[in-house]
């Protein structure tokens, strides 16, 4: 165990990064990515033994060539990087919390601001509503000023828009709980394209999956507690205001007061990046001077990115479904059991509490097997399953059967999260994982507001097998746009020495000189 600067070391590797200029002349790869033939002199590379044979003569080149070059870079898994993704989780779940806690007292916060239900429903959209427009301008913040900066913007507007929402303690007040959640709603942007660039930035390789499904964890885990916590702590007494006024200050005030703890904790605990970068896909990107990185450049390229454009849009179907059944749980329970409003939130944390246990298991699976596509066509196939199931036995008149058809559901359709944004990473890579998970949230937040907007209609008008009928059939639509994305897993390769690599987020002259060098002297051998 090595201490240097309050890092520690936790992989075995050591030595300096070899200067471009000491890296003997470039040499191409014999190894290749999943779909794509390796050339070595024009020639196909040969398969069975002959192929492994080409792979070996490669990893001895690459040996060569490490001893003349210095060997390969350092990487250290820093100690504070467990308190960054605990801190960061904590407070994506306050984020989490303050979105979901009206849209599970709809009828009481209806009743306490004199609003109808889509006034309401328009407290949980607005976080939908504000992502998109702003999604560009943070994904560039969070390149050009980085992680801490924007991990402090996230945390301090939570706590802004918490303390926003005591002032709102009256019947009449709407418009200003509105602009409250509007505050909450603009910090969302901040915070829910982080989880893939903290595990990328601070986390092995080995451990890169479940660092992302712990950081998404947080925030279902905020969803979970906002369905449990809010019917609990203001129940529905429409003959005493004063007392309902009462229950809600309880529960802004303490939200406004952990989110400020959270807001200081954010400033003592995050940094920008660890001393020595986790792996080799990071000590890559750090290779690449800051005035190469073009953030429009990288935009164009994720759009041409064709598998990424599929991901995208199916990632976005699943997602702004999860957002709509969440956002129109209580009224769905409510139509079928009236008076079960606890009992809503009940079967709401039971959906978000089985999609933690769900991602925290695909978040091991992903680092243990690197079964991108597989396991997220999977999770896709089960969900749209789990949602007819659910569908179809609403309204038998059996809560507990709510209760476990809800939690099925929860398990793949939340567990599908988190799949989302590492997939995605790994077949943009060496685009910004902000970025990324930033059009994927954007994807999502439209998907949900059309959703939540159409099935809250069919719903109100109709039924809620109507409505959930409708989400089905998009999420149909989401399984076969999986199924034609192309798994191509572009960081993994990286890290474990496969090289067919295109740069794209920099200029070609800095690719061959600074990057190409140091990927062929040493990757091959992760």
């Amino acid at each position: 165990m090595v201490e240097d600067g309050g890092e520690e070391e936790a992989e075995g590797e050591s030595g300096e990064m070899p200067a471009a200029a000491a890296v003997p002349p470039l040499q191409r790869c014999n190894g290749f990515l999943p779909g794509k033939e390796a050339e070595d002199g024009g020639r196909a590379a040969p398969a069975g033994g002959g192929e492994r044979a080409a792979q070996a003569e490669a990893e001895a080149e690459a040996e060569a060539m490490l001893s003349a070059a210095g060997g390969r870079p350092e990487t250290r898994l820093s100690r504070r990087r467990l308190a960054v993704l605990a801190v960061f989780s904590c407070y994506s779940l306050v984020n989490a919390f303050q979105w979901i806690q009206y849209s599970i007292l709809s009828n009481v916060f209806a009743g306490f601001y004199g609003v109808s239900f889509t006034q309401i429903d328009w407290l949980s959209m607005v976080y939908m509503v504000a992502y998109v427009p702003l999604i560009l301008p943070a994904t560039w913040l969070l390149d050009a000023r980085g992680l801490r900066l924007t991990a402090l913007l996230g945390a301090g507007l939570n706590g802004l828009g918490a303390w926003l929402k005591c002032a709102s303690l009256a019947p009449g007040r709407y418009p200003l709980t509105l602009a409250a959640q509007a505050v909450c709603a603009v910090a969302q942007v901040f915070i829910l394209g982080l989880p893939s660039r903290i595990a990328s930035v601070w986390f092995g390789p080995t451990e890169v999956s479940t660092a992302c499904a712990v950081a998404v964890l947080g925030n279902q885990l905020g969803t979970a507690i906002g369905f449990l916590l809010p019917p609990v702590l203001v129940p529905n007494t429409p003959n005493d205001i004063s007392l309902m006024a009462h229950n809600i200050s309880i529960m802004f005030y303490g939200t406004a007061i952990v989110s400020t703890l959270l807001f200081f904790l954010t400033g003592v605990v995050f940094e920008e990046k660890p001393k020595y970068p986790p792996s080799h896909s990071q000590a890559v990107l750090q290779t690449m001077p800051p005035e190469d990185y073009s953030y429009k450049q990288s935009i164009i390229n994720l759009f041409k990115n064709i598998p990424f454009v599929l991901l995208l849009i199916s990632y976005g179907i699943m997602t702004g479904a999860f957002y709509s059944v969440s956002t129109l749980l209580n009224q769905m329970v409510v139509t079928h059991y009236e008076g079960e409003e606890v009992n809503a939130g009940r079967i709401g944390l039971t959906l978000v509490v089985a999609g933690m246990v769900g991602s925290i298991i695909c978040g091991l699976w992903l680092d243990y097997t690197k079964t991108y596509k597989q396991t997220t066509l999977i999770v896709y196939v089960l969900s749209f399953i789990g949602l007819l199931v659910f569908t179809f036995t609403l309204d038998l008149g059996y809560l507990i059967v709510v209760f476990v058809t809800g939690g099925v559901l929860g398990f793949f359709m939340t567990g599908y999260l988190p799949l989302g944004f590492e997939f995605a990473v790994e077949i943009t890579y060496p685009e910004s994982e902000g970025t990324s998970s930033g059009l994927l949230n954007a994807s999502a937040q439209i998907f949900g507001i059309v959703f939540t907007l159409v099935q809250g209609k069919l719903t109100t008008d109709y039924s809620p097998r109507a409505g959930n009928l409708f989400l089905c059939a998009w999420i149909f639509v989401g399984i076969i746009l999986t199924a034609l994305i192309k798994s191509d897993l572009r960081r993994h390769n990286v890290n474990s020495g496969i090289m067919n690599l295109d740069v794209k987020a920099v200029s070609g002259d800095s690719f061959t000189m600074i990057v190409l060098p140091y990927l062929n002297a040493w990757l091959l051998l992760a």
